[in-house]
């Protein structure tokens, strides 16, 4: 479900906007959506690899630091032998 935003820009702006807007076949406020999406979407991709590329870097650490109890309850030597994908 969409919700709606009002915004103040200054008649410049809104006039270059509304241009832009126009070149591509979009409303203004289609316009002033798809470049908050793409803002928005773009922030969650840069979080995301750089997630992922902290949990490549540091996952072997945190393991051998912390552990991981896949199994509890279960004895060392089970958890062992278990298959990884069990949990």
């Amino acid at each position: 479900m969409s919700k709606q935003t009002n915004i103040r820009l200054d008649e410049a702006v809104k006039a270059a906007a509304e241009e832009r807007a126009k070149r591509r076949g979009l409303s203004l406020q289609g316009y002033v959506a798809d470049l908050i999406e793409q803002d928005v979407n773009e922030s969650r991709a840069a979080f995301m690899a750089g997630a992922a590329t902290f949990l490549a870097e540091y996952a072997d650490r945190f393991e051998t630091e912390f552990g991981e109890d896949r199994y509890p309850g279960l004895s060392v030597e089970s958890t062992r032998t278990a298959p990884r994908d069990a949990a």
